[in-house]
């Protein structure tokens, strides 16, 4: 046999190998009480990924945020409330476990900012606007003359 006639059953093969190996995130059989899975889901999507850090636990593949799931997974299944399990993430990794975090004053800047940045913006705005309108007509006129024209040869 030729080796161009190998060259798609090794690469079907390789396919195969692949899906084959390919592990679901979650091993765990879900909640039986929809509202602890609830739960569970809505916590794997507001948890940071820790080695990752821009994606959610649920999203990660990372061996840490599997570690996370299971804890978490526990910790609902033992009927756990909300805020009990997050006091626990954020008491043992940080604020920045949470990707929402909460109002404090060391997060403050981070919640006021964009509001801040809008207002500076504006005011900016409301600044050259305002200079702008205090410009005498003949002044704009003889700073910006037509194209085509001016003074030389």
């Amino acid at each position: 046999m030729s080796s161009a006639g190998l060259r798609p059953w090794a690469v079907a093969l390789l396919l195969v190998l692949a899906a084959t190996s390919v592990r679901a995130i979650d091993q765990e059989p879900p909640l039986p009480d929809p509202e602890r899975q609830a739960l569970y889901e809505r916590l794997t999507h507001e948890v940071r990924c820790l080695v990752c850090q821009n994606q959610t636990v649920a999203d990660s593949t990372a061996p840490l945020a599997a570690d996370l799931r299971r804890e978490i997974y526990a910790m609902v299944a033992e009927g756990r409330s909300e805020e009990d399990i997050k006091t626990f993430l954020l008491d043992r990794y940080g604020d920045f476990v949470l990707y929402k975090p909460r109002f404090l004053f060391s997060t403050a800047l981070l919640w006021l900012a964009p509001g801040l940045l809008l207002l500076a913006g504006a005011a900016a705005i409301g600044v050259v606007v305002r200079r702008r309108a205090a410009l005498p007509a003949d002044q704009d006129a003889d700073e910006n003359p037509p194209a085509g024209t001016g003074s030389g040869a």
